[in-house]
């Protein structure tokens, strides 16, 4: 992966990571890397189900993948939220 690649998968994680905690009420108690990470393994394992699921390559914006990416994302912000919570 060249470096274009790899800035643009943190900046999706970023924007994936912060519509996933937006998504999820209250207050989560987990640090920005935390939710850089969760938006990246969210986008790639999104991408992964949109294309199982032929709604990856549209015409125009995405909207059913980057739907399937934030629902990961708010996923994955709630269980490490929930698991830090516990200790």
């Amino acid at each position: 992966m060249e470096i274009s690649g790899v800035i643009s998968a943190i900046v999706i994680g970023i924007v994936i990571g912060v519509l996933g905690r937006l998504v999820i009420p209250g207050r989560q108690r987990i640090g920005i890397l935390w939710t850089i990470a969760i938006g990246i393994v969210a986008a790639f394992i999104g991408t992964g189900i949109a294309s199982g699921l032929d709604v990856a390559d549209s015409k125009g914006v995405d909207w059913v993948e980057w739907l399937i990416q934030i629902a990961l994302a708010a996923l994955g912000v709630a269980a490490v939220s929930k698991v830090k919570l516990r200790h």
